[in-house]
């Protein structure tokens, strides 16, 4: 019976195993197939596919997938790619222009960005003036800025045309923009107007104003905006495009649903990357000397603020060299202490995404965070009077008065700590945001050195005052 079992365990865990697309993607290229039908059995797997195996060959096997792939796939398969500019960088300079020719601008520029500048000055002399404007205008803009991730990749038309004219546009610039799932509408200055969804535009009948189908209120960023603030208000939108905006309201781009996700992804690894006391974050390509420059700033401010910390417990040598047992319980108290604070850290920068967040709303996350705290460490402290309690005076064999005196001290030091650690928690990244600095460098380290600092003058400051002189143990 059991045997059985295993068995169909065995058949159940070969039915969910994912096929090994790479494996045979490499025995495909490896194989005497003639080009052409080489070319159909791997563009027979997706592009993402392809490039996770583009990653792995060896150049020969690189050579060879270059070579029977066309122009416009091979783009589309390195655009997958984690390794897009590595691969770029060993094209040949006719290869590049024509690989870069079908990219989005905005990706274009990202990868001339990484190229020496003598090969981007011969890069961009070789690209058709069409496209060479579009990466000039993207350039122009910093890499902070919106306008440097926007698309051109859209169709806009005109807000006096009929939808029988309109329809005549749109299939009119289908053939160059593949982004017709909304149709922008702009004045004869191309000042937008509003967006038409294209299922709309599609069941108008043919004598319907187009004012009519027109989405007026759409949201929209403009050009020079940090992309930090506006993919905060962006984000919670569903469109498969959002337009960008020159100064004057004037319609130059769009974000594609890509970019946006790719957008948000790196601001949640940025995120990531300040809670781990980084001030940017790492690849495993890194130079170590970048990758110390990030680490060594904080920890510089965290060995300062250890010392501190350190220095305060030199205070309270007195009470451990009387009551060395309670060094024992002293993690304890530090450890809960720091989990509060860096849940209260976590749920405050989440809410404090919010620009709408009023300064009522703050006090109410606060008080709010110090009841949390206090509930939790009446309940821990409670549990730890009784168990620690009991673990002197049974294991220990301390005297029943003196091993719940300790207990009592650890429990009343954990309760308080987790009130103010939480209220830390809370407070650090209101009063960075309100000083313009971001609130996710309030990290996990720095809140839980600050919390350690709290924990500890909790813990002696109460083993001091009630263990040595209210119950002169």
């Amino acid at each position: 019976m059991i045997y059985m079992m295993e068995e169909m365990q065995e058949e159940n865990d070969a039915l969910v195993q994912h096929p090994d697309y790479q494996t045979e993607i490499e025995k495909i290229l490896r194989s005497n197939l003639t080009p052409k039908h080489m070319r159909d059995s791997v563009m027979a797997y997706h592009e993402n596919d392809i490039a996770a195996t583009l990653d792995s060959l060896d150049d020969s096997g690189r050579e060879r997938l270059y070579r029977i792939l066309d122009t416009e796939t091979l783009a589309n398969v390195l655009e997958y790619s984690e390794f897009l500019e590595e691969h770029i960088g060993k094209l040949s300079m006719r290869k590049r222009v024509e690989i870069l020719s079908q990219f989005e601008v905005s990706t274009a520029v990202e990868v001339l960005r990484s190229m020496p500048k003598a090969d981007r000055l011969t890069v961009l002399d070789l690209l058709d003036e069409e496209i060479r404007h579009e990466i000039v205008l993207l350039s122009s803009f910093d890499e902070d800025e919106i306008g440097s991730k926007m698309s051109t990749n859209y169709i806009s038309i005109s807000a006096g045309l009929g939808v029988r004219e309109a329809m005549r546009e749109l299939i009119c610039q289908a053939a160059d923009n593949d982004n017709i799932s909304t149709i922008y509408v702009v004045d004869d200055d191309e000042t937008l107007v509003g967006a038409i969804d294209l299922k709309n535009l599609i069941i108008a009948r043919e004598n319907t104003p187009i004012e009519t189908i027109t989405m007026t209120s759409y949201p929209y960023v403009y050009v020079n905006e940090q992309i930090d603030a506006c993919i905060e208000r962006i984000k919670g939108y569903s469109e498969d495009t959002i337009p960008v905006l020159d100064v004057n309201h004037k319609l130059k781009g769009v974000l594609t649903s890509q970019t946006l996700t790719q957008l948000v992804g790196d601001a949640l690894e940025e995120d990531y990357a300040k809670l781990a006391g980084l001030s940017a974050e790492e690849d495993l390509e890194e130079p170590l000397t970048r990758s110390v420059k990030k680490r060594l700033p904080w920890l510089l401010v965290l060995f300062v603020l250890g010392l501190f910390v350190s220095g305060v417990v030199g205070i309270f040598e007195k009470v451990v060299a009387e009551l060395a047992i309670v060094v024992s319980f002293q993690s304890l108290v530090l450890g809960m202490s720091g989990n509060v604070g860096t849940q209260s850290l976590a749920v405050t920068i989440r809410v404090l995404m919010d620009d709408q967040f009023s300064r009522k709303q703050k006090w109410t996350l606060v008080f709010k965070e110090a009841r949390i705290g206090l509930v939790n460490g009446v309940i821990l402290g409670g549990l730890s009077f009784v168990l620690i309690g009991s673990y002197l005076w049974l294991v220990r064999s301390q005297p029943m008065g003196f091993a719940f005196s300790i207990s009592l001290c650890t429990a009343l030091a954990l309760m308080i700590s987790m009130v103010l650690s939480g209220v830390a928690g809370t407070i650090v990244p209101i009063i960075f945001k309100k000083v313009h600095i971001d609130p996710a460098v309030a990290s996990g380290p720095l809140i839980t050195t600050i919390n350690d600092l709290v924990a500890i003058v909790s813990y002696y400051g109460l083993a001091w005052w009630l263990l040595l002189n209210v119950l002169q143990l």
